[in-house]
């Protein structure tokens, strides 16, 4: 079973994104997936917090599911740069479950 980091916007957001990350691990969940949601780890004191919480979870998967608007994040940005580095497949979130995951790479670096 592949484990799955959920990457996307939050900061300035409305509810800083959450419904739509969570709407997003539930549906990857109905497919059989282990999902790590950043949106469900406790509160922290500032971004920087949050990202040295969010960082161990993305080591632990095999995948990364990117949310609609991600480039447009410095911390969903982070990530990606760490998944590319580390060799985790990233694809844009929708996408799982329409198309075989099997190629290398997902997404471009």
């Amino acid at each position: 079973m592949k484990r799955i980091y959920l990457a996307g916007p939050m900061t300035g957001l409305p509810e800083f994104n959450y419904p739509a990350f969570n709407a997003e691990a539930a549906r990857l969940r109905a497919l059989g997936y282990q999902v790590e949601n950043p949106a469900e780890n406790p509160p922290q004191d500032g971004w920087e917090d949050y990202m040295k919480q969010a960082i161990p979870q993305l080591l632990t998967c095999d995948l990364m599911a990117l949310l609609p608007g991600w480039e447009k994040s410095k911390g969903a940005m982070l990530e990606h740069h760490i998944a590319c580095n580390l060799g985790i497949l990233r694809v844009m979130a929708a996408d799982i479950g329409r198309r075989a995951l099997a190629t290398p790479g997902g997404l471009p670096a």
